[in-house]
């Protein structure tokens, strides 16, 4: 398996990019997380965020308060994958800059 096949099995999907860039900004609750993710479910959360912890790319911390609460956030492993998206992040700003362009001359 090549290091693309690799990094895709990691990032692919609908929601996991997106869930990046939210866990991206510091640690956030369930709820948070699905606010900020419009159109997701409950359950696809819940799936897309168990693959990225089985991936080492997210942690799950676990509060024992009254009521529970846990919490996630971007592993050191998470962080360096965040930092390899920047790019591609920027190449999609770059191209919904010149869609708009074109958009605006048409």
């Amino acid at each position: 398996m090549c290091g693309m096949s690799v990094a895709i099995e990691v990032v692919g999907g609908k929601w996991k990019l997106h869930i990046m860039w939210v866990l991206g900004d510091g640690p956030q609750r369930f709820g948070q997380i699905r606010r900020m993710l419009d159109g997701v479910s409950e359950k696809v959360l819940t799936e897309q965020l168990r693959q990225m912890e089985a991936d080492g790319v997210v942690h799950r911390e676990f509060f024992p308060e009254i009521p529970p609460r846990v919490e996630y956030s971007l592993t050191a492993l998470g962080e360096e994958l965040k930092v390899a998206l920047k790019s591609l992040e920027d190449w999609g700003e770059k191209r919904r800059a010149d869609l708009l362009a074109e958009a605006a001359s048409a």
